[in-house]
């Protein structure tokens, strides 16, 4: 937040300092000794934050479900009859990450929320429109459960319910089998979406360099990612002449250097990575005769993009010859730069205008719950600044003055969508209720 600015705990401090407090409570479930947390999807961790998250919403009034694949709603009705607006994120993690990411955007759903029912209750309060839900998505991260973003992909129907059930982690549970005794699966799709708002830290500096307090999010970069495997042929690590290995650990690394020099190729246009490496056997005396990885390339230039695929097949043809291996992959996930709803994006507009807060609209690189929403509903998704754009990291930071800005803009966003200035065309009226 910059010095000019109007500091929203100013108007609201008892109820910020509680947002506060909840948030730290929150984090000590999956605290790691370095500030993160480790809160893996259907952990104990994981499952702990969730009945605590339950308590809290049956506390103030909400009442808790769960669907079949295990998003958590709290509902809050105010038409009964009327569909909801669904506002949150994830609470699950990375093995070692920030306790910023995801969370802070449930935790800012939920009091929100809270905030718009004492607004309602108030004297001459106008009448709502819509419903209010929060959600804590279901294995976002996906890095229990392949692919990320679960729940809100079956929420969605952009993944069959039986395909998310029947996922393994790397010791072979099935979700199935995680949710089962936890009492977290329900037995039905969830309530009704009429709209979504998500909050989230920036997880990039743009905000923080530009010194804007709230991004207004317009679109999410393309993205084309892969999995691939790279087979060679199994040999003893010391004996065997090095002319004759076929080494897959060799052809693997010379695809992460590959991707890595794309990058910069495209400076500041074009990010790729390798985020997962499996390798077999893995034995201290054998050469690997098979190496499995992610690979993704993501830019905001579809050109771009569609020039550095290009050039990483060539890369791969030239890997499988210098190496002797054969590569084999898999285009696992592929989209265009991908826009929200700019009736959507004003509206938040106007909301951190309203509030005295500095504003932008700004593209997310990383993968949201809100992309699979927006395919269904007209979506607002707000950013915070992240200091140092540290991310999955024990060292994520955002300032308590951040958060509460946000939190500010994010109700403000949820109430006019509850009252109806948002229609269910995406048009935008402002004031309308």
């Amino acid at each position: 937040m910059t010095a000019h600015e109007q500091d929203p705990s100013q108007d609201a401090a008892p109820a910020d300092a509680r947002f506060l407090e909840d948030f730290r409570a929150m984090s000590a479930f999956g605290a790691t000794p370095s500030g993160g947390v480790d809160r893996q999807a259907a952990t104990g961790p994981d499952i702990a934050q969730r009945r605590w998250l339950e308590e809290l919403l049956v506390e103030r009034g909400l009442r808790v479900v769960y669907d079949r694949i295990g998003n958590q709603f709290g509902l809050l009705e105010r038409v009964p009859g009327a569909p909801y607006v669904v506002v949150g994120s994830h609470m699950d993690s990375q093995p070692t990450a920030g306790r910023y990411d995801g969370a802070y955007g449930v935790l800012a759903a939920a009091h929100a929320v809270f905030r718009i029912a004492e607004q309602d209750a108030a004297a001459g309060a106008p009448a709502p429109v819509y419903n209010l839900a929060v959600v804590n998505w279901f294995n976002e991260e996906g890095s229990r459960f392949t692919p990320s973003m679960m729940g809100s992909a079956v929420y969605t129907g952009a993944l069959p319910l039986e395909t998310a059930l029947a996922a393994r982690d790397a010791a072979g549970v099935t979700v199935a089998e995680a949710l089962a005794p936890t009492g977290f699966l329900g037995g039905d799709d969830g309530p009704e979406a009429a709209f979504c708002a998500e909050i989230h830290v920036e997880q990039g500096r743009v905000l923080e360099e530009s010194s804007t307090t709230i991004g207004l999010v317009s679109a999410s970069w393309a993205a084309r990612k892969y999995a691939v495997t790279v087979h060679g042929e199994q040999a003893h690590s010391g004996a065997t002449v090095m002319a004759d290995r076929r080494d897959a650990l060799v052809g693997a690394s010379m695809l992460v250097v590959a991707a890595r020099e794309l990058a910069d190729r495209f400076p500041g246009v074009l990010h790729t990575a390798v985020g997962q490496f499996d390798v077999y056997p893995n034995s201290p005396v054998v050469v690997p005769s098979r190496v499995e990885l992610l690979l993704d390339l993501r830019s905001h230039d579809e050109e771009v993009l569609a020039e550095a695929d290009r050039l990483f097949q060539e890369q791969v043809a030239r890997i499988e010859a210098a190496a002797s291996v054969t590569v084999e992959q898999t285009l696992s996930h592929s989209w265009g730069v991908n826009p929200y709803q700019p009736e959507g994006v004003a509206l938040a507009r106007a909301s951190a205008r309203s509030l005295g807060l500095s504003s932008g609209e700004v593209m997310t690189v990383a993968g949201h719950d809100s992309i699979n929403m927006k395919e269904r509903v007209p979506t607002v998704m707000l950013f915070v600044p992240s200091v140092g754009g540290v991310s999955h990291n024990e060292g994520e930071y955002t300032e308590d003055s951040d958060l509460v800005a946000g939190l500010a803009v994010l109700t403000d966003v949820v109430r006019r969508l509850g009252a109806g200035e948002l229609a269910a065309d995406g048009s935008y009226t402002p004031g309308r209720a």
